[in-house]
């Protein structure tokens, strides 16, 4: 029963990585062995500062944000991640360093976890994965260089239509704050912002 759970459990990451590169029925098992699952409850850390990033996360349903405050105590957010969507600092992650980074749930959350010992085992049995988490770290660079990109030269408007397209499906869920932090501009403009295109639309 308990293994029936797990593998239903694990069904929207085999998805993910079957749309990938499918799966043969050990690197199935090997997916639900090596990974574990975890319930956060809305508001409560999956990583605080200056901690160790332990976990490779995947989320199954949910939504995580990953931030830094600064010594002003102001929010930046680099990265929303909802269904899935992985989440990491992966500077942590891989070189065992304390994070600078904050990740937390903004709804209760349920991820699939993998720790970096067992994610150099699973490349080890199964190098299929090795291919398929380099794929996902070059698709992870180009978005956020894409951002950078868009940061440096796009106006507030063009990065809130570009949040549109690419978070379509968090832009009901999310409240204004965070959206605005995440475009780097304040609720305020964003609500002219949002007014203004309501209203080219009309």
């Amino acid at each position: 029963m308990k293994e029936n759970m797990l593998q239903a459990s694990s069904e929207p990451l085999l998805n993910y990585f079957n749309n990938t590169i499918p799966l043969n029925a050990e690197e199935t098992q090997l997916v639900t062995e090596l990974f574990t699952s975890r319930l956060y409850r809305k508001k409560q850390y999956v990583l605080q500062e200056n901690d160790i990033c332990n976990q490779f996360n995947f989320v199954v349903r949910g939504c995580l944000r990953m931030y830094k405050i600064d010594e002003k105590g102001n929010t930046y957010i680099l990265q929303f991640a909802s269904e899935n969507w992985w989440m990491i600092d992966i500077e942590s992650f891989h070189q065992k360093k304390p994070s600078e980074l904050c990740i937390d749930a903004l709804e209760d959350t349920m991820v699939l976890q993998i720790s970096y010992e067992n994610l150099i085992k699973l490349y080890n049995l199964a190098p299929k994965f090795d291919r398929i988490f380099r794929v996902l770290i070059e698709n992870s660079f180009v978005t956020l260089q894409n951002r950078l990109l868009q940061n440096i030269s796009s106006t507030a408007e063009e990065r809130y239509l570009s949040f549109l397209e690419r978070y379509s499906h968090l832009s009901n869920r999310l409240p204004q704050t965070q959206i605005a932090s995440f475009l780097g501009i304040t609720p305020e403009f964003l609500s002219k912002l949002k007014a203004k295109l309501l209203k080219a639309k009309s």
